[in-house]
């Protein structure tokens, strides 16, 4: 039997209502993620105060840095790397290196090379040199996709580790290194928590401004041709493999930029700040945030600080199992997301 116009109208009306509601719906989550996680952070530094507002935003805008940068890689090239915080570790004890004079601490044990330079003397030191670790590592890593990368970064990850750890004429080994200097503007020191936020939260834009034009240039439509196929490109002509080192060693330069915040903030760093962990960690923030974004790599980096420090506050949790109930609970949450948003919060591309 014919079907009447009206009918099908009918019909053709139903399907593209469905669709508005299916986008609006997918709206709806994306904003509702944004405005909860938001009024989360607020309202929970508001509820600690202005100095552990202001130490939490510090740590927010590190990680923010590196989730950003591990994004450029994970979520727009479509490389795995769980190797990331080596590349964090380089530029914290570059700038611990250079920066550092602690020698009093010499007498304790075996003396390290250090020099004694100002913060902004030895932050381009210190990208510069994750990024020529970078190089030469990108380059073996161009030999491999899928499965092996993953494993490949995973020794990058372990060896570095182990370098940190190992290397003591140089890293102090486990005894760690002291006295790492502060930033210095003109005579003018920014050993306040207020300034160093200020300072940190500048380079996070930066680093979010120079994101924004790789990804939305030319350059970063071919990244993302990559992400999707590979092969596919190679036979348009473009060599994947300089466009994949090029955004490696990019990636890696802004994780050491972290890495020099982290220890001139700390001022003391040691190798168990850079664990295998802590790249998963990372990792699990990228895809938390969603692939492909900026945006949500800045809200994975808020939602996992807010959840790392809020679990301190629990009175029902113990203080020495608050670290292992922070793995569960972001366990959790990445297996929940998997199950029904595979994408993240404001991703658009699944793993």
């Amino acid at each position: 039997m014919a079907l009447s116009t009206q009918t099908v109208g009918n019909l053709v009306r139903r399907t593209v209502d469905a669709g508005r509601r299916r986008r609006f719906a997918k709206g709806n989550i994306e904003l509702w993620a944004n405005l909860v996680i938001i009024s989360w952070a607020a309202a929970f530094m508001l509820w600690q105060g202005v100095g552990f507002a202001i130490t939490v935003s510090t740590v927010f805008a590190i990680w923010a840095i590196l989730a950003v940068s591990l994004n450029l890689v994970v979520g727009y090239t479509g490389l795995l790397s769980v190797g990331h915080i080596g590349f964090f570790g380089i530029g914290a004890y570059a700038m611990a290196i250079l920066s550092s004079d602690a020698s009093y601490e010499q007498l304790r044990t075996e003396a390290i090379p250090t020099f004694g330079w100002p913060f902004f003397a030895a932050l381009p030191f210190s990208v510069i040199l994750a990024g020529l670790v970078a190089v030469v590592v990108g380059v073996a890593f161009n030999r491999f996709r899928d499965d092996i990368y993953v494993l490949v970064s995973f020794g990058f990850a372990v060896i570095a580790f182990n370098l940190f750890l190992n290397w003591r004429p140089l890293t102090r080994g486990a005894f760690g290194i002291h006295e790492i200097a502060r930033p210095e503007i003109g005579g003018w020191t920014l050993s306040g928590a207020f300034e160093f936020l200020v300072l940190a939260l500048v380079f996070l834009a930066i680093v979010v401004l120079i994101s924004w034009f790789i990804v939305t240039s030319s350059f970063g439509r071919v990244l993302r041709a990559i992400r999707e196929d590979e092969q596919a490109i190679e036979v348009f002509g473009y060599q994947t493999a300089h466009y994949k080192l090029a955004i490696w060693v990019i990636s890696a330069m802004m994780a050491g930029l972290a890495g020099a915040l982290f220890g001139s903030w700390t001022s003391f760093i040691d190798p168990n700040s850079f664990v295998l962990l802590e790249s998963i960690l990372l990792v699990s923030i990228v895809i938390l945030g969603g692939l492909a974004t900026i945006w949500g790599s800045i809200l994975g980096a808020m939602a996992f600080v807010m959840l790392e420090e809020g679990m301190r506050f629990l009175p029902f949790l113990p203080t020495e199992f608050v670290g292992q109930a922070r793995q569960v609970v972001l366990g959790i949450l990445l297996v929940l997301l998997m199950l029904f948003r595979p994408q993240g919060l404001v991703g658009r591309f699944r793993l």
